[in-house]
């Protein structure tokens, strides 16, 4: 796949290039993305405080918005489990250069989310040479469409996900004796917010990789219906990565979005199929 994407490439040269002007061309691609993403990362961590107590730890806030809201909705919908009760429980690093390091780590992350539009669209310049006229004139919106679904998986993950899987796993008691108490290191903490967020921002790109998939051929709308039964399955592991907690509100949480997801795919595949065999009825 990818060779036949570097001879696509090629073709729109008007000079052949060779496999190793191909990873030229990708390496300053990923060079421009690093420095869009390093400096976003130094801009972060002059601010590493604010930026921490504001947006990293904010799904274990006790005055986090979701926490209210759940709350509202919980009364509106009689269901108390929506109401989660907020995280108060302390972090701790235990290393000298614990809190040093794990603000790295936050920078960084936390500039791949922000500039994942320009990330992509570097990708997409990439792959662009490849694509004929009529490709490009049905993936127009790309760019915009990708970045929509990824930051609303990401603030699905944040907002909802976040408080409820925290929650959970802070307030989970092994002993009724209280024997055991919860005191999470800072570099746990990242990995499991890390771990929802992107994991909820890629699960969300389910439309988008229908769409693509169609587009070339590998998918009908017909096949998307009749895996529906395995994508369940799928889509119930892929609940269970993204959440580390085992309740089983956490998983519906994730679950119905993301089933929801692969039927709003099938719609898409649906209505490239349609359009992919007008194409072909006209060519004929």
């Amino acid at each position: 796949m990818i060779k036949k994407l570097f001879d696509r490439r090629a073709g729109e040269d008007d000079n052949e290039m060779s496999f190793i002007d191909h990873l030229e061309a990708l390496r300053w691609h990923v060079i421009r993305s690093l420095i869009v993403v390093i400096i976003l990362a130094v801009v972060i961590f002059i601010n590493i405080q604010w930026f921490f107590d504001y947006v990293i730890a904010g799904p274990i806030n006790k005055n986090f918005v979701s926490y209210r809201m759940l709350c509202k909705l919980a009364e509106v919908t009689h269901i108390s489990a929506l109401c989660v009760e907020p995280v108060t429980v302390p972090m701790q690093t235990t290393t000298y250069a614990g809190q040093f390091l794990g603000s790295f780590s936050i920078a960084f992350i936390g500039a791949f989310v922000v500039a994942f539009p320009y990330v992509f669209w570097e990708f997409w310049r990439f792959v662009k040479p490849a694509l004929n006229e009529k490709e490009l004139k049905s993936s127009g919106f790309a760019i915009f469409w990708v970045s929509f679904f990824f930051f609303t998986g990401a603030a699905f993950g944040y907002f909802i996900l976040g408080p409820f899987v925290f929650s959970f796993l802070a307030n989970f008691q092994i002993s009724g004796q209280e024997m055991m108490k919860t005191i999470p290191t800072l570099n746990d903490y990242i990995d499991n917010l890390t771990n929802i967020v992107l994991g909820c921002g890629i699960a969300f790109e389910l439309p988008v990789l229908a769409y693509v998939l169609t587009r070339v051929g590998l998918v009908t709308p017909g096949f998307l219906k009749r895996s529906r039964k395995y994508a369940i399955v799928i889509i119930l592991i892929l609940a269970a990565f993204i959440t580390p907690s085992p309740d089983m509100i956490s998983q519906l949480i994730v679950f119905i979005p993301l089933m929801s997801l692969y039927e709003f795919g099938i719609i898409v595949s649906k209505r490239v199929y349609k359009k992919l065999e007008e194409e072909d009825r006209q060519w004929s």
